[in-house]
């Protein structure tokens, strides 16, 4: 067996376990400690690495006008740290120095690098269309043992006697069970919903488009199994943004193929006509349940009856409040919580045991999370370092939606597949602060290699 043929079995083991981060972890990866996949992925990259040093052959693909943007949203980050090197130097929070702090977000933001230059090597060192059709069915392998899974979790959760089994669950590598028996949200064999929720959003371009490249009926399994999680995850991030990808798919995909639109046409009457007829036998268990599901949404009703929410607010409050005082070059990257601590609002941390617990405890080492990606950037990197991300954004977005007018049926489907997905990270991105989304990285791989195919 080739050094190629393992590195490349270790990349896509490292896929199949992107969802498995319910176990302790491994403490010295830092945020990336509960990630399995990663450790696939390290190992992959460094088999990689030694048969470069060998053949003295790695491929980066440096004229990408991705990679052009992303190298200076990066020196964005590098001269606003030197700019703020006074605060840097004397910021300490929960023991943690400001440049270590700033060390860590480097080296994660690293790994999530790493995983992009491991994807692109094996695109570009092997069969492309082959690769592709591979990181799908691994996808959907994924998918099918995390649906697993979760039927167990959820006969556990309302049948006690249920329980011992899913338990079992415990001798699979990377998985720790826990029940949510309070709020009866299953979370699979991720580490609670949110987490799910980011990993049905990197499933579901994949698996949607199963639907356009099959023909038998099986083709809308995959796509309806992901809807089925999404719904009992009860993850409001999960059920928004998966509602936005479907609208992208279907806008994209109904315009693919007559027969594609027939489907879509069929699938809309069917779906129309199941509404009605539920509407009218049950009427109020349907407003009931549409009420219920906008006051989840609900700016106030989150903050009157949600403390997470109330975090969640309260801390992307007083990082704005971070931005507004620094607002060309912010304050550093990595050093958003070390300003924004003596900021959070009343209204956020009276009556919040998470501040008292885990946000403002210096016993704590876990710093608190920006929540939001923009504003954390706008925070830490200004208004400067935050227009090339959005531009960098932008430019991916831009080129998967041209690629999807490609008169290549193969090359125009997985346009379809990167649009969504990157919608949804886009998206994603709102509520969460971190680069640590595998699927990202390896959809921007894939879109690299495949502009680089259609301009060969």
């Amino acid at each position: 067996m080739t050094l190629k043929k393992v590195y490349t079995g270790f990349f896509f083991l490292g896929i199949f376990f992107i969802p498995f981060n319910s176990y302790s972890g491994i403490s010295f990866l830092g945020e990336y400690k509960r990630e399995s996949a990663i450790l696939f992925f390290l190992v992959s990259l460094l088999l990689l690495l030694i048969e470069s040093f060998h053949t003295g052959k790695i491929k980066l693909l440096k004229n990408s006008i991705f990679l052009q943007l992303f190298s200076v949203f990066i020196i964005c980050i590098l001269v606003s740290t030197f700019l703020n090197v006074t605060n840097v130097s004397t910021s300490v929070f929960k023991k943690t120095t400001g440049w270590v702090r700033f060390i860590k977000q480097v080296i994660a933001l690293a790994l999530a690098f790493s995983v992009f230059l491991l994807s692109l090597n094996v695109l570009l060192k092997g069969d492309y269309q082959k690769i592709l059709n591979k990181i799908r069915k691994v996808f959907l392998y994924s998918l099918l043992f995390s649906c697993f899974y979760a039927l167990f979790e959820y006969i556990a959760l309302f049948k006690s006697y249920f329980t011992k089994t899913v338990y079992l669950f415990n001798y699979v590598p990377f998985v720790e069970v826990y029940l949510d028996h309070q709020f009866k949200r299953i979370s699979s064999i991720c580490l609670e919903p949110p987490f799910l929720a980011i990993y049905l959003i990197t499933l579901s371009g994949w698996m949607f488009s199963y639907i356009i490249t099959h023909k038998n009926s099986a083709r809308f399994i995959p796509g309806l199994l992901v809807l089925i999680l999404t719904i009992l995850s009860g993850s409001r991030t999960a059920l928004l943004v998966v509602f936005f990808q479907i609208l992208v798919f279907v806008f994209v995909a109904y315009r693919f193929k007559r027969k594609t639109k027939i489907v879509f046409q069929n699938i809309a009457f069917i779906l129309l006509f199941i509404s009605i007829i539920s509407v009218a036998f049950n009427y109020k268990s349907v407003t009931n349940t549409i009420n219920n599901k906008l006051n989840s949404v609900s700016f106030i009703k989150n903050i009157e009856n949600n403390v997470s929410n109330k975090s969640r607010f309260g801390i992307q409050y007083a990082s704005l409040l971070v931005f507004k005082e620094n607002p060309v070059f912010g304050v550093g990257f990595g050093q958003q919580a070390y300003h924004a601590k003596d900021k959070y609002p009343k209204w956020a941390t009276q009556k919040n045991y998470e501040f008292k617990e885990y946000y403002l405890n210096e016993n704590e080492p876990s710093f608190p999370p920006g929540f939001n990606m923009y504003i954390r950037l706008l925070a830490e990197v200004g208004i400067i370092g935050f227009l090339f991300f959005i531009l960098f954004l932008g430019t991916i977005l831009y080129q998967s939606y041209v690629l999807t007018k490609h008169v290549n049926k193969e090359k125009k489907v997985i346009a379809i597949i990167l649009l969504i997905s990157f919608v949804g990270y886009t998206i994603n991105w709102l509520q969460f602060d971190s680069f640590r989304l595998f699927g990202f990285w390896i959809c921007l791989a894939v879109l690299v290699t495949t502009v680089k195919k259609v301009h060969e």
